[in-house]
């Protein structure tokens, strides 16, 4: 019983400071799971590369896979952690559909979405920094991939399923 609750207060605070999707949410996750030593880095790496594979929001299915691993493989620990991870957004979401049209142009509220900005600015590049390591990262080629990847999609706009496309067929050619 104590992981379930360990899991929904760790989930539920993630889903209620985790502004700007499930990217920014990443660097919140890694913290609460390297902090209770639910998984490895190195687990945990592999579950950024499996929610991204999956067709619905990373930060949801990060939080899913790591309910589901922290309880022993229970389900319920994965249904708690999700439940936990959406329940703030949807209770803040609930507050300012009621109240959005009595908001709207409150000089307050506005200062607080321009605070908030930079901080999911701030996230992103924190979930960018704790995937680069050594089980991300295995060589000079890795390096490449990622630089080629960055320049395919920043200064060409290629369409990232080509980039994924790309990087699988190299990867299997090279690995």
């Amino acid at each position: 019983m104590h992981i379930y609750l360990q899991l929904f207060v760790s989930f539920f605070k993630i889903g209620l400071f985790g502004f700007g999707g499930g990217y920014t949410i990443l660097s919140l996750i890694h913290k609460e799971v390297m902090v209770h030593h639910w998984m490895t880095q190195s687990e945990f790496t592999d579950i950024v590369a499996i929610s991204q594979m999956t067709p619905s929001p990373i930060g949801t299915c990060a939080a899913t896979y790591v309910g589901y691993t922290a309880s022993g493989g229970n389900v319920a620990g994965a249904a708690i952690a999700l439940i936990a991870v959406i329940l703030p957004s949807f209770i803040i979401m609930t507050l300012i559909c009621r109240f959005i049209l009595v908001l709207k142009g409150n000089r307050f509220l506005e200062g607080i979405l321009t605070g908030l900005r930079p901080t999911v600015i701030g996230l992103l590049a924190a979930a960018i920094l704790f995937l680069i390591n050594s089980e991300t990262f295995v060589d000079y080629i890795s390096v490449i991939l990622c630089i080629l990847a960055f320049i395919a999609s920043f200064k060409y706009k290629v369409h990232p399923i080509f980039v994924i496309i790309a990087a699988g067929i190299i990867g299997l050619i090279v690995y």
